[in-house]
C-alpha cells in the first residue's frame, strides 16, 4: 500500500514538472509576433522611441559622458537580487549586432531572447509590448547606427530560485499581458497618443506603481506611486489625487516633462531628471499628449509613505 502511494506521488510530481516545463516554455507563454514583411525602417522615428524609452538611462556604459555608447553594466538593485543592464550596442560579439529584426521584436514585445530564454521583467517588456512591430523595427534600425561597444556586462546576481529563468515563464502566466496597443475609438487622437507614450515606450507605470511580493504591479495602484523599485526612496503619485497631479494643469505637466520644473519652481532630481532629459527630446505635441492622458487618470491612493526618521 505504501509503495503504491509513493509510486502515485512520484508520478504526480513528474506530471507536475512536465506540465510546468510545457507551460513555461518561452515560445508557448510568449508566442512570436507576426511581424510579416515590414517596410523600410524610419530611423528618425527610431531615434524618437529611443528617447521616449530612456534606453540610454539603463544601457549606456556607466562612468562615461557619451550616453549613446550602449555597453551596459548599470547595476539595478531589487528585492530579488541585482540585475545588470546588458550591452545593446551593435557590437557583433558583446552586443546585439548579430540580431535580426525578429530577434529584437521578440525581445521587446515578448521578453524572449534569440536563444529562446525568458528575460527577467526588470527589462520592461511588460510595457514595451505595446509598441507595434514596425516601430520596434525603427528603433532597432536606429540602434544599429550607433557605435559598437566592446565588453559584456556582468551576469545578474540573483539567489535561488530567481536565478532559474524558467521560473519567469510562470510569472508571465500570472502577470504578463502580451497584447499590443489598440487605440480607443471613444477617445481623442491626442489622448490615444498620450496613452501610448506613457504606457508603452515611456513605461511610466513601471516606477510609479507599487508591486506585490512577486514583483508584479498592483493594478489597483497603477500610477499611484510607491517604494522605488531599486530601494532608493519613494516614487510619487501621478494620478489626479490630492497628493498627485490633481492641482496641476495640463500645461504644467507638459512643462515639467520638458524642463524638469514644477509649478512651484522646484526641480525634479534622481532618476526623474534622466527621464526629463529624454522626454525633452520629444515634440511639444507629444508632451502635451502625455499630459492629456495623465490628466485623465482617476485619483487613486497608493501605499502609505513611511514617515521620515526624526521627521
Amino acid at each position: 500500500m505504501l509503495r503504491r502511494l509513493l509510486v502515485t506521488l512520484v508520478a504526480l510530481a513528474a506530471l507536475g514538472l512536465a506540465g510546468f516545463y510545457v507551460l513555461t516554455d518561452p515560445r508557448v507563454v510568449s508566442p512570436d509576433p507576426q511581424i510579416g514583411a515590414l517596410p523600410a525602417p524610419d530611423i528618425e522615428n527610431g531615434k524618437l522611441l529611443f528617447a521616449a524609452g530612456g534606453c540610454s538611462s539603463c544601457h549606456a556604459t556607466p562612468g562615461q559622458d557619451d550616453k549613446l555608447r550602449l555597453g551596459g553594466g548599470l547595476a539595478l538593485g531589487s528585492p530579488f537580487g541585482t540585475f545588470h543592464a546588458p550591452n545593446i550596442s551593435p557590437h557583433t560579439r558583446d552586443g546585439i549586432g548579430n540580431w535580426g529584426v525578429k530577434d529584437f521584436v521578440d525581445a521587446m514585445a515578448t521578453g524572449v531572447s534569440p536563444a529562446g530564454q525568458h528575460y527577467y521583467p526588470a527589462f520592461p517588456y511588460t510595457s514595451y509590448r505595446l509598441i507595434p512591430p514596425k516601430a520596434l523595427a525603427d528603433l532597432f534600425a536606429y540602434i544599429r547606427t550607433l557605435a559598437p561597444v566592446e565588453g559584456k556586462a556582468a551576469p545578474h546576481d540573483l539567489p535561488f530560485p530567481f536565478n532559474i529563468r524558467r521560473v519567469v515563464g510562470g510569472w508571465k502566466l500570472l502577470f504578463f499581458d502580451g497584447a499590443s496597443f489598440k487605440p480607443d475609438p471613444g477617445k481623442s487622437e491626442e489622448w490615444n497618443r498620450g496613452f501610448y507614450l506613457v504606457n508603452g515606450p515611456g513605461h511610466c507605470v513601471e516606477c510609479h506603481s507599487s508591486r506585490n511580493a512577486l514583483g508584479a504591479i498592483v493594478q489597483a495602484t497603477r500610477f499611484a506611486g510607491g517604494p522605488d523599485p531599486e530601494g532608493k526612496g519613494w516614487v510619487p503619485n501621478i494620478t489626479q489625487a490630492e497628493d498627485g497631479l490633481g492641482k496641476w494643469s495640463k500645461q504644467e505637466i507638459a512643462e515639467l516633462l520638458k524642463t524638469g520644473f514644477t509649478p512651484s519652481f522646484d526641480s525634479v532630481g534622481g532618476s526623474m531628471a534622466a527621464v526629463v532629459r529624454n522626454i525633452a527630446q520629444l515634440s511639444d505635441v507629444d508632451r502635451l499628449a502625455m499630459a492629456e492622458y495623465l490628466k485623465s487618470l482617476p485619483a487613486m491612493q497608493g501605499p502609505v509613505r513611511p514617515a521620515k526618521v526624526g521627521g
